[in-house]
């Protein structure tokens, strides 16, 4: 690939970063279809334009998704990507993989596609990206005897996701990497088969940090928390005010609920954990002297999305502590009635926190038989009136 072909993509080579048109031009020297894809890509870039489009639904056996169709609109100009259709491969709970695994994927991919990867898109998913048609099912063939399986697409559960949680985090509340891959197992049939009003995502967080950032972008969030106290080792506190720590002006004023005292002559710290809303600021500066309580569970939250039909939203707490132990049956039992009630009653592309809003958290707590509880409060009331259901009250 010469620099006159892809003056535009040339140009974004140039600085301190590293650059994704190295990587394609990369695999461009022995894929054709990377080739075209530049040619391509500098032509929208030209014209200010994407040249991709939705031809119709792509898939392999047994599966609706999994598969995205992807087809250039000027084939008889880049004949290499007139079918580019993308993979998305469930990963390992936490992103392990050994070598080998790794390897074989990308034989794979070289064998049949354009040898261009993404890891990870934003769902979680390894996504492979660009398979012409005739080659979809001799991929998944490879990947499945490899041990490989799609992830989700279109209207479905997608791809479950967790932090690497107790694997390498010393916060970790619960074994995120345990309940990603059984809800992953769990949910096989939602996961591959198209049935739902729109996507529903699940992901998992060992602890309230929420490194993967499930609050903002899941249907159900599954966080790690505690119950009881934050414990505190005194003598370790004694060590961080030795140091260059201003525990008062960094810590303490920095609580959010102000739920912290520091009594700088006796070099000591109280928390009124009751007022404690587990941010994680003061544990994640004072790692040594600050740890999470001993009794450890999840706060699961619902309604966390982009803006795509309708405006942001972060989730809801629905359930303020579940115990969180194998196998999960009571946080099987609130996923089931949750799809249930969101199939039943949402429109098409709906998302759960668009139908929550539309019809009220009242009525998911009613469906779901969850009783209110403060932790699900967004502000304090504003009307002060309050229309009792019949039958609510004596």
């Amino acid at each position: 690939m010469s620099q006159s072909d892809t003056p535009l993509l040339d140009d974004l080579e140039k600085g301190p970063w590293p650059s994704f048109v190295k990587d394609m031009k990369q695999a461009a020297a022995k894929k054709p279809a990377a080739r075209d894809l530049l040619r391509q890509l500098e032509l929208s870039y030209k014209e200010k334009i994407g040249h991709w489009k939705h031809g119709g639904i792509v898939g392999v056996r047994g599966y609706g998704g999994g598969v995205i169709g992807r087809y250039s609109d000027r084939p008889e100009d880049f004949p290499n990507v007139a079918e580019f259709h993308t993979f998305r491969v469930n990963q390992p709970s936490g992103w392990f993989y050994t070598t080998k695994a790794l390897r074989t994927l990308c034989d794979v991919w070289d064998k049949h596609g354009s040898g261009l990867t993404n890891f990870h898109g934003a769902t979680g998913d390894i996504i492979l990206l660009g398979a012409p048609t005739g080659e979809l099912q001799a991929t998944f063939d490879d990947l499945s005897a490899n041990g490989f399986d799609l992830g989700g697409s279109g209207s479905d559960l997608r791809t479950p996701s967790a932090c690497v949680g107790p694997a390498r985090c010393e916060y970790a509340c619960l074994d995120s990497l345990d309940i990603c891959h059984t809800i992953t197992c769990a949910y096989q049939e939602q996961l591959h088969r198209p049935q739902f009003p729109y996507k529903f995502k699940i992901k998992i967080a060992g602890c309230p940090n929420d490194c993967i950032a499930s609050i903002a972008r899941s249907d159900l969030s599954i966080i790690g928390t505690w119950k009881g106290n934050i414990r505190i080792d005194a003598d370790a506190v004694r060590a961080y005010a030795g140091d260059s720590l201003d525990i008062q002006a960094e810590v303490v004023d920095l609580c959010p609920t102000k739920a912290m005292r520091y009594d700088a002559a006796a070099k000591s710290l109280t928390i009124d954990d009751a007022e404690c809303n587990r941010c994680m600021h003061c544990i994640n500066l004072m790692p040594k002297a600050l740890r999470p309580g001993v009794e450890h569970g999840a706060t699961i939250l619902v309604g966390g999305k982009a803006p795509i039909v309708h405006g942001a939203l972060l989730g809801w707490v629905v359930v303020p502590f579940m115990k969180m132990e194998p196998p999960y049956a009571e946080l099987k039992d609130l996923i089931e009635k949750t799809f249930a009630w969101w199939d039943e009653n949402a429109k098409m592309r709906e998302r759960l926190g668009e139908l929550i809003k539309r019809q009220g958290m009242g009525e998911f707590l009613r469906a779901l038989d969850l009783k209110p509880a403060p932790q699900m409060i967004v502000r304090p009331r504003a009307n002060p009136y309050f229309f009792w259901r019949e039958g609510e009250v004596k």
